[in-house]
């Protein structure tokens, strides 16, 4: 028998940063996870500080992959299968490749550099959704189906330099945010997006463990002023935003900016 307390998370790029630290919270609250993730160093080290508390195989299982690889998409959704019997409450899109952030000169930026920004960031989301759409939708047994979440980021509507692929991409998961909200909603599906602002995850890996560094560790007094907030943003704060998203059943095709409100900031040159 389901309890319906307990939610079925799969998670892209949970091996460290923010996917590690949802991971992490959503399973001290009772509920299973899914991990997946292409750093194996980081995913594996994840997984064994993990299983300090919770049981691997039942609570928890990870798999390696890289989500340039369809085929490689496909086996992790078969994985998240198995876990779930079939039953997944909510796909997390996460992961990212940042080599598109402060990187190369736009004039410098190589197409292989381009398409990893492109099949990472914005292609493996929707093949993972497509292959989740079974685990995903209503049926007689489930009037309401689960949900999507696609990690994007305020670099999506605001920008440095040389930002190019991962702006572009995380613009592009808006497009496909409100584009698959309006065609999964027959099957009960709702999709949302999140725009994460300065979330310091520097403490969420596998060195920092090693180092025993802490959140606050590196973070100026300038650094927690320039929020509105006064505070730099914790992965608390994208838990409880994708919290939120899950159990907002009214909400769909939505766009959530987390960020301590700097986008709100009109900013001068001094």
């Amino acid at each position: 028998m389901v309890n319906p307390n307990v939610k079925n998370f799969l998670i892209t790029g949970a091996g460290r940063g923010i996917g590690r630290g949802l991971s992490r919270e959503l399973l001290r609250k009772g509920h299973k996870v899914f991990l997946v993730d292409f750093n194996a160093e980081e995913l594996n080290h994840t997984a064994t500080r993990l299983a300090q508390n919770h049981r691997k195989g039942r609570d928890f299982e990870i798999a390696i992959c890289n989500l340039r690889n369809p085929s490689e998409i496909s086996t992790a959704a078969e994985g998240a299968k198995k876990l779930f019997a079939g039953h997944l409450d909510v796909l997390v899109n996460n992961a990212a490749f940042t080599g598109g952030v402060g990187g190369a000169h736009m004039a410098e930026v190589t197409l292989e550099d381009w398409n990893a920004s492109i099949e990472t960031n914005l292609t493996a989301p929707f093949l993972l959704s497509q292959k989740c759409l079974p685990m995903l939708q209503k049926s007689a047994s489930r009037p309401r189906g689960g949900s999507i979440v696609h990690v994007s980021s305020t670099r999506a509507i605001m920008s440095e330099p040389n930002n190019e692929g991962y702006s572009a991409t995380k613009a592009g998961l808006l497009g496909l945010t409100q584009s698959m909200a309006v065609s999964l909603a027959p099957q009960g599906i709702r999709v949302n997006a999140i725009l994460p602002g300065w979330i310091n995850v520097a403490n969420e890996c596998k060195n920092a463990d090693e180092s025993g560094q802490k959140w606050e560790d590196g973070l100026s007094k300038d650094d927690h002023e320039w929020h509105l907030t006064s505070r730099v943003g914790k992965v608390e704060d994208i838990l409880k935003t994708v919290e939120y998203l899950v159990d907002a059943d009214f909400v769909s095709g939505n766009e959530v900016i987390v960020d301590g409100g700097v986008t709100r900031k009109m900013v001068y040159p001094e």
